[in-house]
């Protein structure tokens, strides 16, 4: 492997600097939006009701809609501008003196969303007709649509003005110290012969090592490390917790899933049928986790052995050797596709280098100023962090396929089910491209490998985190919970949903620490989207396979337009019933052709 370090992002073209006049120019401008919006909004659009002249609702409410998506353009890339700095070095000062200072101006767009949120509701009988009589409004129906719908979900003006506030000191003030907390971490560890200091994430990633000792001892290392930040992280997780449930009972919500369930667009009995399914494939992911077992001489997978390399495919890859084992892949599916990561390989748009300060994961970020992203991953040249790689990849093409659209800011917001579809397919597309290239059973087995422990992560952990997520919610209620309760909340999660397909001596009691979607309240039951886009996207590759060429634009129309339909509306476009458990069972079933194919390399 190459000893040249994977590189980092450049974000030189939104601004020159934190401190530069172009940055200070848009924040000013910021501000000004939010005043701009709000006072619209206190001073004409209140004087009209359901009562007033049509003509002059839809006026009002072309000329809101058109004031936000200025806001939300100037505010995204600002917020994606600062994220850059503050999740690659959690050190920065000036970046966190920044990031508080635009979190303090945030509070105003909150309480301007509040009044917009409350305006539309206010009209929603005559929406039907303002949507008629502009072309503004009509393309922007959904979301005028589903304002409505969360219109009722709203405290006072000033009770949501003060829990806007309190969120600083509160929520906001918890997820920005995990992040400070688990960013930081570093461990001593024993590594090719040699002690080096590890940071968090580096460690974590040792789990996909070939040694097996090296996997066992950064198990151990790293259940250390969580040992030591352990009330510090529970101090965290129940404060957030603690305070989204305080505001959705006084919002009216039945419970945090509700909210949950609202934001990714779906009904529950969507999340039903697939959960159920998900729940129904266990025993066959079971019998994948036994051969992996023995292939590696086991009684049973340990933690460490999880996502242990098997097979005899290249192990290694350098961050270039990545880069054009995804783009040959690519090409295969799509040459805009494929030109498209070329160039955001090519202008830095990556942030791949595993550092103290930067936080663990991987993700990606649209910078709307300048019709980009941005992706941050933690390379470590394993198979899987190509396949990480590509994921973050279809995002960015996701976010591609709207801009080129001409999609407006607000047109652009995807729930978090459909904003895994492109990410899930370009996995799909990698690893399927790459099976097909096999040239033996071992080169064959690695790739399946990659293939079934990403599936298993995304069907049978991310269940085990959706328990998690629902007992810590429903403890909460009650009382706080201590990082030992945590802990076993998290095991008797992974023992319901791994069975024995796991030793159950060593499982991972501490998943709930770094995972940094349990630490935002705006993102409660950030687990099942990673399903539902996981079996969405299978099902959507089959269709491909089916039409070749053909589904390309059809599927870049639809990921244009994610913002502009429900997750049911945006299925049937390609025949899908996604309330009925036959289109889930038929994901399901790719999935376990791999778990046979995969017994059967093994024996």
């Amino acid at each position: 492997m190459s000893t040249k370090k994977p590189p980092r992002w450049d974000l030189s073209n939104v601004y020159p600097s934190l401190s530069s006049p172009e940055y200070a120019s848009d924040f000013s401008k910021f501000n000004q939006l939010i005043d701009e919006e709000e006072a619209l909004l206190r001073e004409k659009a209140a004087k009209l009701d359901a009562k007033s002249e049509i003509s002059e609702l839809a006026k009002m409410a072309r000329e809101l809609i058109e004031k936000y998506n200025q806001l939300l353009l100037v505010s995204g890339t600002l917020r994606a501008y600062l994220e850059s700095f503050i999740s690659t070095d959690s050190y920065n000062k000036e970046a966190l003196k920044k990031l508080s200072e635009y979190d303090q101006v945030r509070v105003k767009r909150d309480r301007v969303d509040v009044l917009l949120l409350k305006w539309i509701g206010k009209v929603a009988d005559r929406l039907p007709e303002m949507v008629k009589a502009d072309p503004v409004l009509a393309a922007h129906q959904y979301f005028l649509e589903e304002t409505v719908k969360q219109s009722k979900y709203l405290m006072s003006e000033a009770e949501e003005e003060l829990a806007s506030e309190l969120s600083l000191s509160g929520s906001n003030a918890w997820e920005k110290l995990q992040g400070k907390i688990t960013s930081q971490l570093s461990v001593e560890f024993e590594l090719e012969g040699e002690v080096q200091k590890l940071p968090a994430p580096a460690l974590i990633n040792l789990r996909s090592h070939p040694d097996a000792d090296v996997r066992r001892r950064a198990y151990e290392a790293e259940n250390k490390m969580w040992e030591s930040v352990k009330e510090p992280l529970a101090a965290c997780m129940n404060g957030i917790k603690g305070e989204v449930n305080t505001l959705n009972r006084h919002r009216g919500r039945k419970d945090a899933l509700h909210s949950a369930i609202d934001y990714a667009h779906i009904d529950r009995e969507t999340l039903e049928a697939m959960l159920s399914t998900m729940q129904d494939s266990f025993p066959m992911f079971r019998r994948y986790f036994k051969a992996k077992a023995r292939l590696l001489g086991k009684d049973k997978l340990a933690w460490w052995d999880l996502f242990a390399p098997v097979g005899e495919m290249k192990s290694t890859f350098s961050f270039d050797e990545a880069k054009e084992f995804i783009l040959k892949n690519f090409s295969n599916f799509s040459p805009e596709l494929e030109s498209f990561a070329r160039y955001a390989f090519d202008h830095n748009w990556i942030d791949a280098e595993q550092r103290e300060g930067k936080r663990g994961g991987a993700f990606c970020m649209e910078v709307p100023g300048v019709g980009e992203s941005r992706i941050l991953s933690n390379f470590d040249g394993s198979l899987d962090q190509v396949s990480t790689l590509a994921h973050e990849l279809g995002h960015g093409f996701h976010n591609y396929c709207a801009i080129k659209a001409g999609k407006t800011e607000i047109q652009k917001f995807t729930p978090m089910t459909l904003a895994e579809t492109a990410s899930i397919m370009n996995e799909t597309i990698v690893s399927s491209a790459a099976l097909k290239e096999t040239k033996n059973k071992q080169e064959e087995l690695a790739i399946l490998e990659t293939q079934l422990n990403n599936d298993s992560q995304v069907i049978v952990d991310i269940f085990s985190r959706f328990l998690f997520e629902k007992e810590v919610f429903e403890r909460r209620e009650k009382t706080e919970l201590d990082a030992d309760e945590l802990c076993e909340i998290m095991l008797d999660a992974q023992k319901a949903t791994y069975g024995d397909g796991l030793d159950e001596r060593y499982l991972q009691k501490w998943m709930w620490t770094w995972k940094p979607h349990y630490y935002s309240a705006g993102l409660s039951f950030y687990n099942f989207p990673y399903a539902f886009g996981l079996l969405f996207g299978i099902g959507l590759y089959a269709i491909y396979q089916e039409r070749g060429s053909a589904f390309v634009k059809d599927y870049m129309d639809l990921l244009a337009s994610t913002g502009e339909a429900s997750a049911a509306d945006v299925a049937s476009r390609f025949g899908i019933d996604i309330r009925s458990k036959t289109f889930w069972q038929n994901s399901i079933k790719i999935i376990e052709k791999r778990v046979e194919r995969y017994c059967e390399l093994v024996g």
